[in-house]
């Protein structure tokens, strides 16, 4: 199992952005999701929201099959002491709708975390997946 961990935003990530009511959910997102667990990935949800809107979301989720490994917090049971520590969490991945070139879809998602696949957008806007090289000892 790889443990890595992946914070996933909600809100125009895993649904629609219709703040404060919930989106409907993105295609691919829940099963994505639920294949990148079925790996060994954690899951962390890292997202604005809080209190009731915040349940709603984690129910919305329950709902569709996806309980994560902590909410707002590096890790389950973590008590936050914001005179100890900052409030950016641990994560491996971040996967945004905020990201710079915008929220790539939950297949390219998956391909970029699993396949390491790098993509860029050419000078029409087009996004092209490039493998990511090798580098040896000296960065060639």
């Amino acid at each position: 199992m790889l443990n890595k961990i992946i914070a996933v935003d909600f809100d125009g990530t895993i649904v629609d952005d219709k703040y404060p009511e919930i989106g409907k959910a993105k295609i691919f997102a829940f099963e994505t999701m639920r294949q990148l667990q079925s790996e060994g990935y954690r899951l962390i949800l890292w997202t604005y929201r809080s209190g009731k809107y915040l349940d709603e979301a984690i129910e919305f989720c329950k709902k569709n099959g996806i309980e994560f490994y902590a909410i707002n917090n590096s890790f389950e049971e973590e008590n936050f002491d914001k005179t100890k520590q900052s409030r950016k969490i641990n994560a491996d991945i971040f996967v945004d709708d905020r990201n710079l070139g915008g929220f790539p879809g939950w297949s390219d998602v998956y391909q970029i975390i699993t396949k390491k696949i790098e993509l860029s957008v050419d000078a029409n806007g087009e996004k092209k997946p490039t493998k990511k090289k090798k580098r040896g000892f000296f960065g060639l």
